[in-house]
């Protein structure tokens, strides 16, 4: 199936976004062995929420550097949009956050971030998400965001639902997790006619 064509109203988007606790910037070249730390600091998270994930970055440092150039890729050919997540004080990254499976004909897209533990209130989770739904809707001129996640991941679940996601649907044996085991999710979403800046 051939790619969509390239939208020319994107070549400018920002690459870099700012909120109080983080600078979420564009995925470089060399960043794949940050990211591969950040990884590893999540890797409880990741094995339970995103196995596939942690697969792909976990590895070595060089298998997330493959892994950093081809979301860079992904970018510059209006496939999918990853950022580093880096925390202003310590200036370390300490997670990534994405608009994934975009349907340009829609348009919308879903969301996946994860940030190392030590964010226990959520506060960078949720102000990332909202600077990403924000970036989407007013950049990409998305129609719709969602996000999926496991049916006992309460906390995220209530971290999404202040951003003003609503559930949508439950999905039975939706997902593996990284033990092998079938899980159940939930899916959220929001869309531009109720997103509230």
């Amino acid at each position: 199936m051939p790619d969509q064509p390239l939208r020319p109203d994107l070549f400018s988007i920002d690459t870099a976004l700012l909120t109080r606790n983080c600078l979420v910037r564009r995925l470089r070249e060399r960043d794949g062995a940050k990211l591969y730390r950040a990884a590893r600091a999540s890797s409880d998270y990741l094995h339970t929420h995103h196995p596939r994930l942690l697969a792909k970055l976990g590895e070595s440092e060089d298998a997330a550097e493959t892994f950093v150039r081809f979301r860079l890729s992904d970018w510059l050919l209006q496939r999918r949009y990853t950022f580093g997540v880096w925390d202003n004080n310590t200036t370390e990254l300490v997670g990534m956050v994405e608009l994934y499976r975009l349907d340009w004909q829609t348009p919308a897209a879903a969301l996946r971030i994860f940030i190392e533990p030590g964010d226990a209130k959520g506060e960078r989770v949720t102000e990332v998400l909202a600077r990403i739904i924000r970036f989407g809707f007013l950049q990409l001129a998305l129609e719709k965001v969602h996000y999926t996640l496991l049916s006992d991941n309460f906390i995220d679940q209530r971290l999404i639902r202040k951003l003003g996601l609503v559930r949508e649907g439950d999905l039975r044996n939706e997902y593996r997790k990284g033990t092998g085991q079938l899980a159940d999710a939930v899916r959220f979403g929001l869309s531009r006619e109720t997103y509230a800046e």
